[in-house]
């Protein structure tokens, strides 16, 4: 069972959060996105957009930082964790989700993908050398990282496909890697410095055993970024997903994590934990449409009354409130379930894959509705509806 922070101490937390929000998160939103976003305004859109820079040192002056990583994580990376169960973070990335941009807050706190899963595999599976190499800067925040599986030839949410060559030179000591990634996420920042990549070392051991999880450092020859994936028209800078292959790229032996064949173990360590972040996201980016719409219809009027006065508005809030508050219930009985029966427990796992399904259609809908009742201005730049419409579309498919 996970260490739980007391009650007392995570209200407090909560609390500072909070303030950290409306005083430094919410003022910045704007800057936030034309820093992200808008010609003319950087020079390269591929590195942090400068607004983050002071935030991050306040977010570790405050104490909120590196909240994602739990005690026992922590402790075998030798580091201090943040002492929060699964259902305790939460309520904390719920809070970080209520930015215009989701991964706005969750940048300035060092809380946000694919880093926290990256830092979570160096912390459980890493060698100290690894760890040293590469955890230690990502618990800073000093560079950004990736995690490479999709491929662009085979169906890989069934992850046995995966099928990238990573072939041994026993004269070098060294994998050699062959092939091609796509929607690889962080990859195109210049701030990525390390890719953790699943790929084939034998495809001749049983179905679970024939994946490895390699470390490949971004500067490595034969490493070619083929182009940004653009979701919904957007390219998502300055993280991107990028399309990359792969020439004869060489890493030594000591890179593998874990050992050969255990890529699958990895994984399931991984991504269960991994992917419900962005649904706990995903909760602040329904509330923050829901009371924008709310703020709308309470100040528009048509046909000679307020907005709130048609009964189909209200039903749409009423539906709405409804179905965010039914995600949050299931969303943390999975968290309760990680922290008391484990990831790989089967009724954990199963629920987890229920939370992964709804929790992003869920979201989706409750945001269509309060573009609905925005009319024209919900599909416009001065509302943040379309950026959480998309990622909640994308994410039905990233889940």
């Amino acid at each position: 069972m996970m260490v739980k922070m007391p009650d007392e101490e995570f209200e407090a937390l909560k609390s500072k959060l909070w303030r950290f929000m409306v005083e430094d998160i919410y003022p910045k939103e704007r800057q936030y996105a034309l820093e992200c976003h808008e010609i003319g305004v950087r020079s390269n859109e591929w590195t942090s957009p400068p607004v983050l820079a002071p935030l991050k040192r306040k977010a570790k002056e405050l104490g909120l930082w590196n909240l994602f990583l739990p005690v026992d994580s922590a402790a075998l990376a030798g580091v201090q964790g943040a002492g929060l169960t699964n259902r305790q973070y939460a309520e904390v990335c719920e809070i970080l989700g209520t930015s215009c941009h989701a991964e706005f807050a969750a940048q300035a706190t060092n809380t946000t993908s694919p880093d926290t899963g990256n830092m979570e595999v160096l912390a459980r599976y890493g060698t100290d050398e690894q760890r040293r190499r590469w955890l230690d800067p990502l618990l800073a925040g000093t560079i950004r990282s990736c995690f490479a599986m999709t491929e662009p030839n085979v169906a890989s949410s069934d992850a046995t496909n995966i099928g990238i060559s990573i072939v041994r030179d026993e004269a070098a000591g060294e994998y050699v890697i062959n092939g091609s990634k796509w929607w690889i996420t962080g990859a195109g920042s210049l701030h990525c410095k390390i890719m953790i990549l699943m790929g084939k070392t034998d495809p001749k051991a049983s179905l679970y055993r024939q994946q490895s999880q390699i470390l490949v450092p971004m500067d490595t020859p034969g490493i070619t970024l083929l182009r940004p994936m653009l979701a919904f028209g957007d390219n998502d800078a300055p993280k991107g997903h990028m399309e990359i292959s792969f020439e004869d790229v060489r890493v030594p032996f000591s890179n593998v994590l874990l050992g050969e064949g255990r890529g699958f173990e990895i994984s399931q360590g991984r991504l269960g934990p991994g992917r419900i972040h962005h649904c706990m996201r995903m909760l602040g980016q329904a509330e923050r449409a829901l009371a924008l719409m709310c703020k709308r219809v309470g100040e528009r009027k048509a046909f000679g009354k307020l907005l709130a006065k048609f009964d189909t508005i209200l039903q749409d809030v009423a539906r709405s409130r409804c179905d965010i508050d039914t995600c949050r219930l299931l969303l943390h009985k999975a968290a309760d379930m990680m922290d008391t029966r484990g990831n790989a427990d089967p009724q954990t796992r199963q629920l987890l894959a229920l939370v992964k399904a709804h929790v992003p259609l869920a979201v989706q809908t409750v945001v269509d509705r309060c573009i609905q009742a925005h009319g024209g201005m919900g599909v416009s730049q001065d509302v943040p509806l379309v950026q959480a419409f998309a990622a909640a579309r994308t994410l039905r498919l990233a889940e």
